[in-house]
């Protein structure tokens, strides 16, 4: 993964399938195609996650109060 090397993910790939990550290791190669995507492209979701993930937070903690002001304040408070 570091290296961003397709060719050593298909190889762990086989190595994992006949291990206990063989059920992992399934789920991994039905979403192949998307994994390889990831390895070859240069951009990444990983910001826009982090910020989706920070406001799930708030309004977590904010469960039956959060009107959207509120809700507005919050984030731009943090």
């Amino acid at each position: 993964m570091r290296n961003r090397d397709p060719v050593g993910f298909d190889t762990w790939l086989e190595q994992a399938k006949g291990s206990l990550l063989a059920s992992f290791a399934s789920g991994l190669q039905r979403d192949g195609d998307s994994i390889r995507a990831a390895f070859e492209e240069i951009w990444s979701t990983g910001p826009v996650e982090g910020q989706i993930n920070k406001l799930k937070l708030i309004k977590r903690r904010m469960y039956g109060r959060a009107k959207q002001d509120l809700l507005r304040q919050m984030v731009l408070a943090q």
